[in-house]
Parts: C-alpha cells; structure tokens; sequence
C-alpha cells in the first residue's frame, strides 16, 4: 500500500563503506561519557570503575555529518568544542550479549567527531539537567566512512586530533576505561542492539574550543582519518 505523507520523510542517514558501493544505514547514536581516565579529570568527574558503571548519551541520527563537510558554528554557544573518538558500527541484532560474545555484533569501526557546545553542557550537567542543549547539536556527529572488520575487537592503537595542524589530543584506545567488549555488552543489556547502531566510544584529554574558520583532523591507528571544517555561524 502507498503511503501519504503531510511532508517528505527525512532521508535514511547512511555511511560510505570502504571498499563497497553499497552505504550502510544508521539506525541510533549511543556516545559513551568519560571513557578515558585522564579526560574525566579533565571535566573535573574522575571514574572509579569499581564502583560505577558506564553512562551515555544519544544523539539524533539527524545531526550526522560526513568527513570533509563544512559546518556552521553552532547557534547559541560561546563555547564549541571538539571530541575525537572510536566509533564501533553494530551490524548484527543483539540482547543480553555476553563479554564473549561481543564481538560477534560488530560490523566494523569509524572515526567520529562528538561536537559539543560546552558551556550548554556543563550548565546542564551543573543543575542535574539533561544535556541535550549541549550535546544533541545541528551537525554535532561527525563520521568517516566504515571500515568492515566483522568481528575484530579493537583493543589498542593511537588516537589523535589536530586543529589548525597543532596537537590537541592524542592517545590510546588501550585507556579506554571500558573496552569495546565492555560497553557492548553492557549497552545490549539496556537496548536491543540493532544494525546500524553507532557506539561513539569516549574521548581522550584535550579537548578544547573552535573558531570559524578552524579545520579539524583526526586519526585513529589502523582505522583512517576524519576532517571537519568549522564555517561562519548562521
């Protein structure tokens, strides 16, 4: 049956896939908060892993953004900011997985940009409000494209963002607080995971703010390399 619509339906946000034709579809955005040691001192919340559990955050498939794209400095903010991560891409359906079994869920892995207006954030976070204002942002996921790796666990390699060609961070997944394994298993304990869940995994130390006129590269080892360039607010 033909379905009507009062207006066009959004378009499914998708990944290019190296070496495929084929673009894989986004189902959700989960980010993991203050997975690395050294970036929750940082934001002045230091983990204790023995005693907490991971948290995080969803964003709006809609504020996807591909690598090399130019995006408008945010409305509303004197404070954007960056954050470079590992992004595992879920391609199989998955529930109540165990550690084990993990790794039997990924598909394979991207670079991505979790683009936060700070200052919105940290007021929220202040008030034990939510942080939508300051996290779920216009263009504030950005992604490169897919590397298939079905079924590899990533556990180390380095991890890197400049801005203006200066280092501003720079890593190593093995500091991750909790593992690709860790955070899959404990995401599939609150979610029926699903392909083309995106799991942006936690940033490192260094984050800091952007200016128009900013280009932004990042890396992660053995996965590739992510660009952004920051425009005029509009």
């Amino acid at each position: 049956m033909t379905v009507a619509y009062l207006w066009s339906p959004p378009a499914v946000p998708t990944l290019a896939v190296r070496g495929r034709a084929e673009r894989a579809p986004v189902h959700r955005l989960f980010f993991v908060g203050r997975n690395y040691h050294a970036h929750a001192v940082e934001m002045g919340r230091p983990i204790d892993k023995g005693s907490e559990a991971p948290f995080y955050f969803t964003k709006s498939p809609s504020t996807l953004v591909e690598s090399g794209a130019t995006v408008p400095y945010p409305l509303a903010t004197k404070d954007y900011q960056y954050e470079m991560e590992l992004v595992v891409v879920i391609g199989r359906p998955g529930f109540r997985v165990t550690e084990a079994d993990a790794h039997t869920l990924i598909a394979g892995y991207a670079c991505g940009l979790d683009m936060t207006r700070r200052d919105l954030q940290l007021a929220a976070r202040d008030k034990g409000r939510p942080w939508d204002l300051g996290k779920d942002i216009e263009h504030g996921s950005v992604v490169s494209e897919m590397v298939p790796m079905p079924g590899v666990v990533v556990e180390r390699g380095a991890i890197a963002l400049q801005v203006n060609g200066q280092p501003r961070q720079a890593s190593d997944l093995s500091k991750l607080i909790w593992s690709v394994r860790e955070l899959i298993a404990d995401l599939s304990r609150h979610y029926h995971l699903q392909p083309g869940d995106l799991i942006y995994t936690g940033t490192p130390e260094g984050v800091g703010p952007l200016q128009p006129g900013d280009r932004i590269d990042g890396r992660v080892e053995g996965i590739g390399e992510i660009v952004l360039h920051v425009g005029a607010a509009r």
